[in-house]
C-alpha cells in the first residue's frame, strides 16, 4: 500500500464517521417533520367543525339582532304614539281644566266675601 492509498482510507473513514454523525440529526429532523404533518392533519380535521359552529353562532346572532331591531322599531313607534296621545290629552282636557279651575277659584272668591260665610274681606 502506498501513502496515497492510506490517505484515501483515512479520508473514507472520516467521511463515514461524518455521515454517521449527520445521520442522527437528519433522522430526528425527519421525525419532527412527521409530527408536524400529523399535527397539521389533526388541526385540519378539528378546524372544520369549529368553523361550522362559528358560522352557526354568527347566523343565530344575526337573527337575534334582526329581532332586536324589530323590537326597537316597535318601541320607537309606541313611544311616538304615546307622545301624540299625551299631547292630544293635554290639548283637549288641559285647556278646559284650566278654565274650570279658574272658574271655581272665582266662585270661591265671590262666595268668600258674602256675609254669613265666616270669611271677611280685607278692607282697603
Amino acid at each position: 500500500m502506498t501513502g496515497g492509498d492510506i490517505a484515501g482510507l483515512i479520508a473514507a473513514g472520516i467521511f463515514a464517521i461524518l455521515v454517521g454523525l449527520l445521520a442522527v440529526p437528519l433522522i430526528k429532523l425527519g421525525r419532527v417533520f412527521d409530527e408536524t404533518s400529523k399535527a397539521i392533519k389533526d388541526l385540519g380535521e378539528n378546524v372544520t367543525p369549529l368553523l361550522e359552529e362559528a358560522t352557526t353562532t354568527i347566523s343565530e346572532s344575526n337573527k337575534q339582532l334582526g329581532r332586536l331591531d324589530t323590537i326597537t322599531g316597535d318601541i320607537a313607534e309606541t313611544t311616538g304614539n304615546l307622545t301624540a296621545l299625551v299631547s292630544l290629552f293635554a290639548a283637549s282636557v288641559g285647556g278646559p281644566l284650566i278654565k274650570v279651575a279658574a272658574f271655581s277659584a272665582g266662585v270661591r272668591a265671590a262666595f268668600g266675601g258674602l256675609p254669613g260665610t265666616g270669611r271677611r274681606r280685607a278692607k282697603k
